[in-house]
């Protein structure tokens, strides 16, 4: 570990999406990960998070919240299984609560959480030239968007891709790490949090933090969108909100991606319309330095506010979004 950390140096932590698209390895030390281990831990999960865990196969990587009564999100994970546990990543700043709270609910279950947030070095790789590079170790890889494969060098899950690309989250042993780590600085631009979390925004992934907790239902900020949420599932916290949001066309929220000139917008804040100056029509849901002296952000907001496209951070009179076009198909819910 200490080989990888003398390579990484402050210069490398933010980049231009230009250059992340060319090839990237970013080491990742702001996301946690949580370990139900014991033989009703999927069970108990499935009654607890807003997507299918009873049926996660072996080689499936899945998105899943996990929401307050009121069906806001308290976190959102990504989240796999191996013979011994179900693994739940989320962000680091959330983690020790979140995962006292699921505990409280385990009683009698058959499942236990530890934190294994340490346990191994989370590498992320991507653009052009990450899927090449990772072939130097690995003779294959998972062949799409939320699959993995276990290796002796250990485990590579593909998460969303981002920039036209595929990318990769490659969680090792710092001995593994200390060996390869030579070789990924050599052929990709070397980066830290803020380049993967660039790389998220723009798949269009949100990640709950501390500063955005409980502010949104799932649909609000796309999750089921990618697959994270299941309207098929039994009950879990907050669910008839959920689902009410999706059949009953309730929800008039959506998040969009967007650059803003300013590098002080961080999650949580607030934004605005110049129609509707004192109240805020949405809030940043992420945000990440894009090389160019701001920042490109996940933001939810009103759905009149997405479709009037004039809408600006922290004030009306604050610097202005700049959209950009999500990965996706924006289904609005607006019915």
């Amino acid at each position: 570990m200490n080989t990888w950390n003398q390579l990484l140096s402050p210069q490398q932590e933010s980049a231009t999406p230009t250059a992340l698209a060319v090839g990237f390895v970013s080491v990742i030390t702001d996301l946690g990960l949580i370990a139900f281990t014991g033989p009703q831990s999927a069970t108990f999960l499935h009654s607890q998070l807003t997507n299918d865990v009873e049926h996660l196969g072996p080689q499936d990587v899945r998105l899943a919240g996990y929401c307050s009564p009121k069906g806001r999100l308290l976190a959102s994970f990504l989240m796999w299984r191996d013979d011994e546990s179900v693994y739940l990543q989320l962000a680091r700043d959330i983690q020790p609560a979140v995962q006292k709270r699921l505990q409280m609910f385990v009683l009698r279950a058959q499942t236990k959480a530890r934190d294994a947030s340490d346990e191994r070095v989370v590498l992320g790789v991507g653009g052009g030239f990450g899927e090449a590079v990772l072939r130097t170790w690995f003779d294959a890889l998972p062949e799409a968007p939320y699959t993995k494969l276990d290796h002796p060098l250990g485990t590579i899950l593909r998460v969303a891709d981002a920039f036209g690309a595929p990318r990769y989250l490659w969680l090792a042993s710092p001995e593994t790490v200390a060996t390869v780590a030579a070789e990924l600085a050599d052929r990709l631009t070397v980066t830290g949090n803020q380049a993967w979390r660039l790389s998220d925004i723009h798949a269009g992934v949100p990640v709950i933090t501390a500063a955005t907790q409980e502010q949104f239902v799932p649909q609000m900020v796309n999750l089921e969108l990618l697959g994270g949420v299941s309207f098929k599932k039994g009950c879990y916290p907050g669910q008839e909100i959920v689902a009410r949001s999706q059949y009953l066309g309730k929800l008039k929220r959506r998040t969009a991606l967007v650059s803003i000139a300013d590098p002080a917008v961080t999650a949580g804040t607030e934004v605005f319309t110049p129609a509707d100056p004192d109240q805020p029509c949405g809030m940043v849901v992420n945000a990440a330095p894009n090389g160019a002296g701001g920042v490109d952000a996940l933001v939810e907001m009103k759905l009149d506010a997405l479709e009037a496209g004039v809408v600006h951070a922290a004030s009306a009179q604050g610097p202005a979004l700049q959209f950009l076009p999500l990965p996706y198909v924006l289904d609005k819910l607006d019915v």
